[in-house]
């Protein structure tokens, strides 16, 4: 008698986003659809970033308030500001760049 494979039992696992930070849950059932598909590996962004990238859009970016180096007004900057390096508001940097409009 000639044995039947067994599907292999599928159990929801938490994984983290890669995108952003978070964790999300990687159900079984997701995890028997990417088998049937042929998908070799698991998901590296929660279903909101895998959404948001599909459609073009990406999540809010990270925003810090420094002071400028140069003028020393305050702005925004598009990444976290560590304190590491002087950060310049956009015309200050625009000017020791030499890319000033």
């Amino acid at each position: 008698m000639e044995e039947t494979p067994t599907k292999p039992m599928f159990e929801d696992r938490t994984l983290p986003c890669k995108e952003c930070g978070g964790t999300f849950v990687f159900t079984a059932r997701e995890q028997e659809f990417y088998q049937s598909k042929g998908f070799e590996n698991e998901p590296n962004r929660c279903p909101e970033c895998r959404n948001a990238r599909r459609g073009g859009r990406r999540p809010q970016r990270e925003v810090s308030e420094i002071v400028c180096a140069g003028c020393g007004i305050t702005t925004e900057v598009p990444f976290r500001a560590t304190g590491a390096k002087p950060l310049y508001c956009r015309e200050c940097y625009g000017v020791r760049s030499g890319s000033a409009d």
